[in-house]
């Protein structure tokens, strides 16, 4: 074992000598001691680009080379969340598996029949797969499982930062319990991810179920090498100019036009571009870069916006965009792109590029806004600065300029603050958020026990529920929960009871087994596909009528026709720029955030990273804070009876304070309470102060904080896909569970009770 590369099989030692590497990564070199000299699972954390995925196939495959003519079926699963990753590997594993006979297959809803029917007929090596579609195997294949997976020997879990603490991870766990009961075998599991927050949970995430234990071998602590910025900019009002205005108003015929007036002058002539969009512009400008944004409304309008300055500057139009609303086509061809090292493009994106897909040397990535999460943050800084180069981001930040009377919270950039306490906590801690846990999964329970059932046909009530709450996942789901979910399902005709005592799958089951949107356990839309012409461009939510414009690939389309019954529309490409919006949701911010947050606006070092704008910004959001004290006290008056509290809380603990106090302060007649983010609370008090109220708050906290009492009987709050199928009372339960935090909420409280004793 002191030599692990005399360990490789001959193929992979001419795939390293091929390439010149005149060393391993360390990270590979411990991957390897794991993988030959244990039976343990392997949970490898270490920074993009240092060889992860080498780490885990080259002894996986040397140690499957040396059996490889005995195993029936495929010896490796390898899992994805997305279908560009797969892509991305399924190219770097089949080189490097080539020489040896190896066949590797990819899976996904993109992937040609052809090449599926092959893996059916001839399973070995590897297949790369994605979770929904594992699951569709489950369904409709379950007599093949035996020969697909019968002498499986590992599954690789990609990315599974993505995975832990989420429904669709928890599926994955749940379909590697159901192959193992159905094979009888329990292969080794390897987890990657650079980005990790809690190594233990995750190792003990990856190892549920598999009888196995995980080693983690920790990643080498290195100096961190950035080059990093951040710059602000105001928003130009509407970002019409006051020629345009002018234009506007004698078209109105409120304004006599003069001579200069009756000049021709077009749209471009008087739009006053965004200078933070001008910026980002030429940050980008002549160089291979990723734009991204948190959401695809964002995506698209930035994209459309880099567009337009390209064109109004006669400059060639190197903008690309990438997006899960995209048709594969339009991601394949941005993917290819900055694949070239020749070429200098600009992808905008969400997080679909934030992934380890590998796209060559970036020279700089800007992100517009501050990144969801220090996760997220290090994971598309990582995109850039390969090869030896190190990491670059340009952080833009956009405001709208208050107005002299706007409320205190708006005089506050809570977005620049965001930015600057991710960073912060990643180089003062190296803090990664932990992975949320959710203990009572009800809509990923309906999903797997329709699941199993069809894939079984029928089961006794007994025997179903022994089988589903074996599944890591439902480790704290009680018997009896269950059998209210059942009894639920069965009188809603998703299940049905037959006269023999046998469940099986009932009419509205069936109905939504038959759809291939059964096997993600994620929320999605009932989407219309848009076709120009034979191309096929992405999905929309809704269908605009006829003659309706809307963005979509950063471009803006014109309705022609709308096929309502096949879910198409049929567009022609026109002119301008527009917004979209889909329904979704922005994930959960950590306590620790709010906290460096508030750090932020009480401490006066001036970070090397924030250029002038960014700067200048923050020096006036300091000096509203102090002089509005909103870092030394609770809760501030801003007029009247109306008040505004800042608990410094993430998601959870947040909500639960807002509930807190509206269900806490009937005596002083809290009303009209409203909240933005994890930010801050507004309402207004009929009767006493806020400090009065926060007090009494205080009090009530110090004898328990009743989280059963928070939530009305009748509510339900849904958030998974499956909730509006589950009993409204266990949907009420897992909110508790699962949704609520009291323990933080208890810490605000008391200290403010102990300082004011003090």
């Amino acid at each position: 074992m002191e030599n692990v590369f005399e360990s490789y099989s001959p193929f992979i030692k001419e795939f390293i000598y091929r390439r010149g590497w005149e060393r391993l990564h360390e990270m590979q070199v411990a991957a390897s001691r794991v993988i030959f000299g244990t039976e343990d699972n392997l949970l490898l954390t270490s920074s993009t680009a240092s060889g992860k995925t080498e780490a885990a196939f080259f002894p996986v495959l040397s140690e499957i080379y040396e059996d490889f003519e005995k195993i029936k079926g495929f010896a490796v699963l390898y899992i994805a969340p997305l279908k560009s990753l797969i892509n991305d590997q399924f190219n770097r594993i089949t080189e490097l598996t080539e020489e040896a006979g190896i066949p590797v297959y990819h899976w996904h809803g993109d992937v040609a029949t052809s090449h599926k029917s092959r893996a059916l007929l001839q399973p070995s090596g590897v297949l790369q797969i994605t979770p929904e579609s594992v699951e569709a195997m489950l369904i409709r294949r379950s007599g093949d499982l035996n020969s697909l997976f019968g002498d499986l020997r590992y599954v690789i879990i990609d990315e599974i930062h993505t995975m832990t603490g989420t429904d669709r991870g928890n599926q994955v766990l749940c379909q590697l319990k159901r192959m193992s009961d159905k094979t009888g075998r329990f292969p080794r599991r390897i987890g990657l991810s650079a980005t990790v927050g809690d190594i233990e949970s995750a190792a003990r995430w990856l190892g549920a179920g598999s009888g196995r234990g995980t080693s983690a071998p920790r990643p080498v602590g290195n100096k961190i090498k950035w080059r990093l910025g951040m710059e602000h900019f105001y928003i130009n009002g509407d970002g019409i100019s006051d020629d345009k205005r002018r234009l506007a108003d004698i078209s109105s015929g409120e304004v006599e036009p003069s001579e200069e007036d009756l000049t021709e002058r077009t749209y471009e002539d008087t739009f006053s571009l965004d200078p933070g969009f001008e910026y980002v512009y030429d940050c980008v400008k002549d160089k291979k870069a990723l734009v991204f944004s948190n959401s695809r409304e964002e995506t698209e309008y930035v994209t459309a916006t880099l567009r337009q300055i390209a064109s109004k500057r006669g400059e060639e139009d190197i903008f690309l965009i990438h997006h899960g609303n995209l048709s594969a086509s339009i991601r394949e061809d941005a993917e290819m792109k900055m694949k070239d090292d020749d070429s200098h493009v600009v992808t905008c994106a969400t997080t679909t590029m934030e992934l380890g897909i590998d796209i060559g040397r970036l020279e700089r990535i800007v992100q517009m806004g501050s990144p969801v999460s220090v996760k997220s943050f290090l994971q598309r800084l990582g995109r850039s600065g390969r090869r030896e180069a190190p990491p670059e981001m340009m952080m833009v930040f956009r405001e709208e300029t208050a107005l002299p009377n706007a409320p205190l919270p708006q005089l506050i950039p809570w977005d620049l603050l965001r930015g600057i306490a991710v960073v912060q906590l990643y180089i003062e801690e190296r803090f990664i958020e932990p992975p949320f846990r959710i203990e009572l999964p009800f809509s990923l329970l309906f999903h797997q026990t329709l699941s199993v059932l069809a894939s079984r046909g029928s089961m006794d009530p007994p025997s179903l529920a022994s089988c589903v709450l074996s599944f890591p996942p439902f480790e704290n789901v009680s018997a009896d929960d269950y059998k209210t979910l059942l009894v639920s399902m069965i009188n809603d005709d998703y299940l049905e009871m037959t006269e023999e005592g046998e469940l099986i799958v009932g009419l509205r089951g069936e109905r939504m087994i038959s759809s291939f949107k059964f096997f993600a356990v994620f929320k999605d839309s009932e989407d219309f596909t848009v076709r120009c012409g034979s191309d096929e461009i992405g999905t929309i939510s809704s269908a605009p009528p006829p003659g309706d414009r809307f963005a979509l690939a950063g471009r803006v389309w014109e309705v022609e026709e709308c096929d309502a019954a096949r879910r198409l529309i049929y567009v022609k490409s026109v002119e301008g720029k527009m917004e979209i919006a889909w329904p979704g949701d922005f994930g959960e911010i950590h306590t620790k955030i709010l906290k460096r947050m508030k750090q932020v606006l009480c401490e006066d070092v001036e970070y090397p990273y924030l250029k002038e704008g960014a700067l200048k910004r923050l020096r006036a959001a300091r000096a509203v804070a102090r002089n509005t004290g909103i870092t030394q006290k609770d809760v501030i008056s801003t007029g009247g009876s109306t008040y505004v509290c800042f608990p410094w809380l993430g998601t959870r603990s947040f909500r639960t304070m807002r509930r807190f106090i509206g269900k806490n302060g009937g005596k002083f007649g809290v009303s009209g309470m409203e909240f933005e983010g994890c930010y801050y609370i507004s309402f207004k008090l009929k009767n006493g102060t806020g400090d009065e109220l926060l007090d009494h708050l205080s009090d009530v906290a110090a004898k328990g904080i009743d989280l059963d009492s928070l939530v009305g009987e009748n509510e339900a709050p849904a958030f998974g896909k499956f909730d509006p199928m589950v009993p409204p009372e266990l949907l009420r339960k897992a909110y508790i569970r699962d949704r609520l935090r009291s323990d933080e909420v208890f810490d605000v409280l008391m200290n403010r009770k102990n300082n004011l004793k003090g």
